[in-house]
């Protein structure tokens, strides 16, 4: 049985998840966000494999440097967004000084891509690639779960007026891969409540 937990973090009110298995006290992180004392509480205790990213704006990744050092694990991110983690204009950091520190990493150990499937805690989670929000952005799916950053919200979509960002790719990403999806897959968003596919399919004003 995976547990998942979110944490609410940071200035903006990031969403970070924690999936967990209690029997082997291993996890995986996803989006681990500014301000991460929370998180870092709750998996002392845990061994954490992997930290996964669903795109790499500052507000998603401003744990990842003392969380990697902290518990050892490897990043895995999109090629496409893979010098952004090193850099604080590409991340955003630079462009909102007032919300925190310049944010840098090390750059990721591994690389996302449509239609990967990585396995970890004994379940697999397959990865699309769901850009327009950011180039490099993607998806998570874990049976029913559906971890998505910044590309569907409860009754809304992602900002595209970033750098990067394009509306008419977004509503395709949204469209052809999120929406072909079961009503019933949850989706866990980068800010904000849950809802699911079905909910927004039928209810989004802005698809």
């Amino acid at each position: 049985m995976i547990n998942i937990e979110s944490f609410v973090l940071g200035p903006v009110g990031t969403n970070a998840y924690l999936l967990s298995d209690p029997e082997t006290k291993k996890g995986i992180i996803i989006d681990p966000g500014m301000n991460p004392k929370s998180l870092i509480k709750k998996i002392a205790d845990l061994d954490i494999v992997a930290i996964l990213l669903t795109h790499a704006h500052f507000d998603h990744i401003g744990g990842v440097d003392e969380i990697r050092k902290l518990k050892r694990c490897p990043v895995y991110i999109h090629d496409l967004e893979a010098d952004w983690l090193t850099n604080p204009k590409k991340n955003g950091s630079a462009r909102w000084p007032d919300l925190g520190a310049l944010i840098e990493t090390d750059p990721a150990e591994f690389a996302l891509d449509e239609g990967q499937t990585l396995e970890f805690l004994g379940i697999q989670l397959k990865v699309f690639h769901t850009p327009g929000h950011s180039p490099g952005s993607v998806s998570f799916l874990y049976d029913k779960h559906l971890f998505g950053g910044d590309v569907l919200f409860k009754l809304s979509v992602g900002r595209t007026d970033l750098p990067g960002g394009d509306n008419n790719t977004l509503l395709d990403s949204i469209q052809d891969k999120l929406f072909a999806l079961d009503d019933d897959v949850i989706v866990y968003p980068g800010h904000g409540a849950k809802t699911t596919i079905g909910f927004e399919r039928e209810n989004n004003p802005y698809v």
